[in-house]
């Protein structure tokens, strides 16, 4: 996940790109994906371990990173006493993220083969982006990933009109209780989640189905980190002194972050738990926003230092995402008829070559064609307000 779709924050066509410290984040959050993912295909035996058994996290930045950009946008706009432009903010997003959205979706739709393991949810899921709400991994595996990107499109539909009735009705700094409310109500939801639709079925062959459908999906139960990012966002905007205080004392922010990941890793060992739902979500969250906070301060080396790798790898990770399913069943098919062990070295690292180049082609035919189109329907948009 994940602006993000996925957190892209990426530099786009025209645009200034100053934070490279969201790069290397964003870089990070790929890589952990795709090194999770890659273990339910052909890999090696050294793959299938701890570290990439952690890599679902990656999510969970890219969620924070989305609170962060999107939310920060937003702020930025209020804090300037300027009116929140909601046609521009959502065509902003539908070019953005709707294209190569809509070719890997027609992909998959029209090329049975492409499909990764199982079938596709019913076709309107993916259309109105609500493939995590009962999505049973049993029946529709393909595309299963979409999962991330409705919670994050669900986000962006309702976060700019918050916004805009706070605003409405003066609300102030007292829109930050409501981030306290959506914490609170996320946490007895999984409470709940588990204990009525995961806790009774512990010892059934389907736990790890229920698990995901009614407790790692749902967007209830996933909102620690957008929340984690829209508070850093918010708190760096209007409180000043926090910001100073961040940057001062960024390598502290970093340890404790790193201390408290490290922490997650050991509480969720058994992914599919109690301790997972229950303590890993917000500490995992929490965690990642640390480190966000610490590499987006001036003073932190991962601020300063740009990357030319990370920042490919950052601009290419919205559609790396979408597609990687994809490119690794078919390379890795391709593979096995060519006589060569899907679960070998050579074969990740073809798969990998063959994700980014993927991922490239879809950044200068889909990507940046469509923010082109972008900016002429901005521009005329601005001309008829004028």
């Amino acid at each position: 996940m994940p602006d993000t779709q996925l957190a892209t924050g990426t530099l786009e066509i025209g645009e200034k790109h100053k934070l490279h410290g969201l790069d290397h984040l964003r870089a990070l959050a790929i890589v952990a994906v795709l090194s999770f993912h890659y273990q339910f295909f052909g890999h090696p035996d050294w793959e299938r371990g701890r570290a990439s058994g952690f890599g679902w996290t990656g999510v969970d930045l890219f969620f924070v990173l989305s609170g962060f950009l999107i939310a920060g946008q937003l702020f930025e706009t209020v804090a300037k006493g300027q009116v929140i432009s909601l046609p521009e903010f959502f065509i902003k997003r539908f070019f953005r993220i709707i294209p190569p959205y809509l070719l890997v979706l027609i992909i998959y739709i029209a090329i049975p083969a492409a499909r990764e393991w199982g079938h596709l949810s019913p076709v309107w899921k993916y259309f109105t982006f609500t493939l995590n709400f009962g999505q049973d991994l049993s029946k529709y595996g393909t595309f299963s990933h979409a999962w991330s990107l409705c919670i994050e499109e669900q986000f962006y539909l309702l976060l700019p009109l918050i916004f805009c009735l706070f605003i409405f009705f003066k609300a102030g700094k007292k829109s930050f209780y409501l981030v306290i409310l959506l914490f609170i109500t996320g946490a007895i939801a999984r409470l709940l989640s588990w204990h009525y639709f995961a806790a009774p079925y512990l010892s059934s062959d389907d736990f790890g189905l229920r698990w995901n459908e009614y407790v790692y999906y749902p967007t209830y139960n996933r909102l620690d980190g957008l929340l984690v990012g829209v508070s850093i966002a918010g708190l760096f905007t209007f409180y000043p002194k926090v910001k100073a205080w961040v940057n001062k004392w960024c390598y502290l922010l970093l340890a404790v972050g790193i201390c408290m990941l490290i922490v997650a890793f050991q509480l969720c060992q058994v992914y599919a738990s109690y301790n997972t739902a229950i303590f890993g979500f917000p500490i995992i969250s929490v965690a990642y926003g640390l480190v966000l906070a610490a590499f987006v301060s001036p003073s932190c080396i991962f601020f300063r230092i740009k990357s030319k790798i990370t920042s490919l790898i950052a601009t290419l990770s919205y559609v790396i995402y979408l597609s990687h399913k994809i490119i690794i069943h078919l390379v890795q098919k391709l593979l096995e008829n060519l006589g060569l062990d899907k679960n070998s070295v050579l074969a990740l690292l073809i798969c990998a070559i063959c994700v980014i180049a993927t991922a490239l082609l879809m950044r200068y035919l889909i990507e940046m064609p469509a923010l082109r189109l972008r900016n002429t329907v901005l521009g005329r948009l601005k001309h008829q307000d004028t």
